[in-house]
């Protein structure tokens, strides 16, 4: 039985070796050459009775947008007068040039590399922009002039609204308007239209986020390069294809996988911890669209009709930008599935109970440390009845080791023999040889899952333990959990019989060093669960073969 639990462990730890190896390849092999990029058409919205098609702008009257009507990339030396917007949680930088969003620094969050400065979300390191505007008049290639006003949110205040006037060809005049409110990272962005013009109009807007395709500084971790990279990308969300995630790689082909049309979702651009989001109102007939723009960056938009306008009339298209932290009691009243962007990997039915109730153990003590630590002996705990289980079949296994071993010496040159002479020894010692395998089976995916929990959670990024541990999402700076970790498996694989087979007995022995040096490349959120883990395991161990040491069988002393 210890044999093959053994050999499970060790196909586990083979393959594991495997995919680790494969992402590390993946990682740092050389890049093909990038394709010549192509931007792709979009799906034109859907017409309203009547409705004239939208207008390339700058192209003569009458010439329609050859089926995707948002403008192209605006040059990158384009620029205007800039305005900050601050509040509470941003400082966020308005380009007059496209009145784009270029720039947006989060107060409440610090860079991965370097906790004296701010996290900027979106900014010029990646291209990252929210843009807007509309399809055939004033957009992000368009001057638009600022209107004057406060551009910093006042103590007892609650909103703080930046304008931007901008005119287009056919006589429509927008209103670009920037609401912020006190904590919150929703940004409302309202178009707020009126032909000026002497005929009627049909608008279109559009509301886009650009980004250069290329991970944040929190994925290039050494863990990353480990395959525990987070989906870094643009998303899209129905309500009839729920959460779909968009590759990059479809996308450099011109065949992004998405829902093309809907009357409902949103669409973001999702990384590592932080995510921005257009939020459209809900049954509002909306196009999205993912393309490869001609200057090699990315662009995800959604287009709305903003109806027909007749000479004086106003429209008002009105879509709030989130643009913050993935914390899940944000995500979750934001939109219905927001809280998907959060990535859990292929096992998120069972992450997301595991992290409420670390957020609970949080509550309880005021610290993600001690939360992790309680979460542990929580799981500990369930798995009891399973793990003692198994603790008993390997104790079980220790006694009779002696006899496996004379049994293998009798048929060394018989190995028919050797086996069933191994199983009528089982079978008198009423063992199970696969009793140890199925509690570690049923384990796995609850490990996994919250493996992934303790690296996706932003809750844990910079948060501190206990003295020089002051961030759980980064490495222990002075090693000493993965020290103390490399300590237990050593002293559990020790505590183990030793296998008959001298191959697998050396194998056993290495295994612990090699494990260990993996630990000194995870989180130390990471490594402090699986620290609390095997020294509970060893507990459990520990008495249980106390308990058989004290009790053994009669027969079992021959």
């Amino acid at each position: 039985m210890m044999d093959t639990q053994r050999l499970i462990l060790l196909f586990i730890f083979g393959f594991s070796l495997l995919m680790l190896w494969d992402a590390w390849e993946k990682e740092h092999r050389p890049k093909p050459a990038a394709p010549a990029p192509q931007a792709v058409p979009a799906t034109p919205a859907p017409a309203k009775p009547g409705a004239a098609p939208a207008a390339v702008p700058g192209a003569p009257a009458g010439v329609r947008a050859p089926e995707a009507g948002v403008p192209a990339a605006a040059p990158a030396a384009a620029r205007g007068e800039t305005i900050v917007a601050r509040t509470d949680l941003f400082a966020a930088e308005i380009d007059s040039f496209g009145a784009t969003l270029k720039r947006v620094e989060l107060l409440k969050h610090k860079e991965a590399k370097d906790s004296a400065k701010h996290f900027v979300l979106l900014g010029p390191e990646h291209r990252f922009e929210a843009q807007s505007g509309l399809t055939s008049g004033p957009n992000h290639q368009t001057q638009w002039t600022l209107r004057p006003g406060s551009s910093t949110l006042a103590d007892g205040q609650d909103t703080l609204e930046v304008r931007l006037t901008g005119q287009g060809a056919d006589g429509v005049v927008v209103d670009k308007v920037y609401r912020f409110r006190r904590d919150s990272y929703l940004i409302e962005v309202a178009l707020e239209m009126r032909n000026a013009g002497s005929g009627p109009v049909t608008p279109y807007a559009y509301f886009q986020l650009t980004h250069d395709g290329k991970p944040s500084a929190d994925a290039n971790t050494l863990a990353a390069s480990f395959g525990a990279q987070s989906f870094n990308g643009f998303a899209v969300y129905t309500e009839e294809k729920k959460f779909q995630k968009v590759q990059l790689s479809d996308v450099d082909k011109g065949k992004p996988d998405h829902v093309k049309q809907a009357s409902d979702g949103w669409l973001a651009y999702v990384q590592h911890y932080f995510v921005a989001a257009w939020i459209p109102p809900p049954k509002a007939e909306r196009d999205y669209s993912v393309l490869r723009r001609p200057d090699g960056t990315y662009a995800g938009y959604v287009r709305l009709a903003a109806g027909s306008l007749a000479p004086g009339a106003s429209a008002t298209v009105a879509v709030p930008l989130y643009a913050g932290p993935q914390e899940q009691r944000r995500l979750v009243a934001v939109a219905p599935g927001f809280d998907l962007v959060v990535d859990y990997g292929w096992l998120t039915i069972i992450a997301w109970p595991l992290f409420w109730l670390l957020e609970k153990f949080h509550a309880l003590s005021g610290n993600w440390g001690v939360a992790i630590i309680l979460l542990t002996v929580l799981i500990k705990l369930i798995f009891f009845p399973l793990s003692a289980a198994s603790y008993k079949s390997m104790a079980k296994m220790k006694l009779i080791t002696p006899r496996l071993q004379k049994l293998r010496e009798m048929y060394e040159h018989d190995r028919q023999k050797m086996n069933q002479a191994m199983m009528e020894l089982y079978k008198t010692e009423k063992i199970n040889p696969l009793g140890g395998c199925f509690p570690i089976l049923v384990q796995i995916p609850v490990f996994i899952a919250l493996y992934w929990v303790l690296l996706a959670a932003i809750e844990l990024r910079h948060a501190p333990f206990v003295l020089w541990i002051t961030d759980l999402s980064a490495l222990d700076p002075y090693y000493v959990l993965p020290i103390l970790m490399a300590g237990t498996m050593i002293l559990q694989t020790r505590m183990n019989p030793t296998p008959p087979d001298p191959v697998q007995a050396k194998v056993m022995q290495i295994m612990p060093f090699i494990f260990s040096v993996f630990f000194f490349f995870f989180p130390a959120g990471l490594v402090l669960y699986w620290l609390v883990n095997n020294i509970l395991s060893i507990l459990q161990q520990w008495q249980i073969q106390r308990m058989f040491d004290r009790d053994k069988p009669a027969h079992a002393k021959r």
